[in-house]
C-alpha cells in the first residue's frame, strides 16, 4: 500500500493544496523560485496536509481555510529540510539532488528562509489566535530539538528519554500540530481538538522511530538517500541505543562511533546494530506508539474519517521507505 491509497477520497483537495503550494513559492527572484520548486518537484508524501484535512472533517470542513494551515505547515517542513541538508552536507533527498547540491549552500540557506517566510505569509490568513500561539511555541521547540541533536552528536551518554524528547520536538510536534490546527480551524469541540492533538503526537513518534529504523534497513534506492546517514553524521538514534544496551558487541560498537569514523567502520557498526536485535526492539516501540494512537481515537465517532486516521498512522509507522 502507498500513502495515496489511504486518502483517495481527498484527491481533489490534496491537488488544491499542491496547487497552493506551487503558487506560494512563486517569486520575482528566479533563483529563489527555481530552488524552492526544485524541492517541491522532488515530491513527498504530503502527510502533514493530509492530517490537517482529515482532522478538519471533525468540524466544519472548509478546504480553503484548512489549506492555509496545510500549506503553511508543509512549507515549514520543507524549509527545515533545505536547512537540514546544508547542515548535514546531504547531496540526495527523495532520490534527487538536494537544493544544497544543485544550487550550493548559500542559495540553499536563503531558499529555506524564503520558504519559511512564505509559510508565515499563508498562515497569516488563519484568524484564530490559538493557532498562532500553538504554532509559535511548536517552532520554538523544533529549534530546541535541532540544537539538542547537534549537542548530542556522537555522544554515547544519552539515553532513551533524551532520544524521545528530541524526536518529539524535531518531528512529532509538527504532525501533532497538523492534527490540532486542522481541528481548530474547523471549529471542532475542545475535547476533539485535544484528542486529535494526542493522536498526532503518538503518530508522529511512530513516524520518526520508523524513519530511524529505515536508515538501517531500507535500500538506498527505496530510501532516496544513502543508508546509515544518521550514524555517519553522529546522530545516535533508537536502533543504536538499543544495540549499545543489548549487543554482545556493544564495546566494539562504542569504539566505532566517533567523529573520525571511516566508511568501513560505519558499515561494521550498521552490521552490529542489525545483528543485535535492536531493529526488532525499535519496531516494537513504534508499534506501542501506534497502539496508543489507535486508543486515542476511541472516543471519536466511528466514521470513515476516524478509520482513515488509524490507517494513516499505521502506514507512517510501518512503511518501508
Amino acid at each position: 500500500m502507498v500513502a495515496a491509497d489511504l486518502y483517495a477520497d481527498l484527491e481533489v483537495d490534496i491537488a488544491y493544496v499542491e496547487e497552493r503550494l506551487r503558487d506560494q513559492l512563486r517569486s520575482t527572484q528566479p533563483i529563489l523560485e527555481d530552488a524552492a520548486i526544485h524541492l517541491l518537484k522532488a515530491g513527498g508524501k504530503r502527510l502533514r496536509p493530509v492530517f490537517v484535512l482529515l482532522a478538519g472533517k471533525f468540524g466544519t470542513y472548509d478546504v480553503r481555510s484548512l489549506a492555509n494551515v496545510a500549506v503553511g505547515l508543509e512549507l515549514i517542513h520543507m524549509a527545515t529540510l533545505v536547512h537540514d541538508d546544508v547542515i548535514d552536507n546531504s547531496d540526495r533527498r527523495r532520490g534527487n539532488p538536494t537544493v544544497k547540491a544543485h544550487f550550493g549552500n548559500r542559495v540553499a540557506m536563503y531558499t529555506g528562509d524564503f520558504i519559511f517566510a512564505q509559510a508565515l505569509s499563508v498562515l497569516s490568513e488563519v484568524p484564530d489566535l490559538r493557532a498562532h500561539q500553538i504554532l509559535s511555541a511548536a517552532i520554538e521547540h523544533m529549534c530546541m530539538g535541532e540544537i539538542e541533536q547537534i549537542r548530542d552528536l556522537y555522544s554515547l551518554a544519552q539515553n532513551l528519554r533524551n532520544y524521545l524528547k528530541r524526536i518529539r520536538r524535531k518531528t512529532a510536534l509538527l504532525i501533532e500540530m497538523s492534527c490540532a490546527l486542522g481541528a481548530i480551524v474547523s471549529n471542532s469541540d475542545a475535547s476533539i481538538i485535544r484528542t486529535l492533538q494526542r493522536f498526532g503526537y503518538y503518530a508522529g513518534m511512530a513516524f520518526q522511530i520508523t524513519d530511524d529504523i529505515l536508515d538501517f534497513t531500507a535500500s538506498a534506492e527505496r530510501l532516496g538517500k544513502p543508508i546509515g546517514g544518521d550514524l555517519r553524521q553522529g546522530n545516535i538514534t533508537i536502533p543504536v541505543l538499543y544495540a549499545l544496551r543489548d549487543s554482545d558487541q556493544r564495546d566494539e560498537l562504542r569504539k566505532l562511533i566517533s567523529p573520525t569514523q571511516t566508511t568501513e567502520q560505519v558499515i561494521r557498526a550498521i552490521t552490529i546494530v542489525k545483528e543485535s536485535g535492536a531493529i526488532t526492539s525499535a519496531q516494537a516501540l513504534a508499534d506501542r506508539y501506534l497502539k496508543k494512537a489507535d486508543r486515542a481515537l476511541a472516543s471519536l465517532p466511528a466514521t470513515p474519517t476516524r478509520d482513515s486516521l488509524i490507517e494513516l498512522a499505521k502506514f507512517v509507522g510501518q512503511r518501508d521507505h
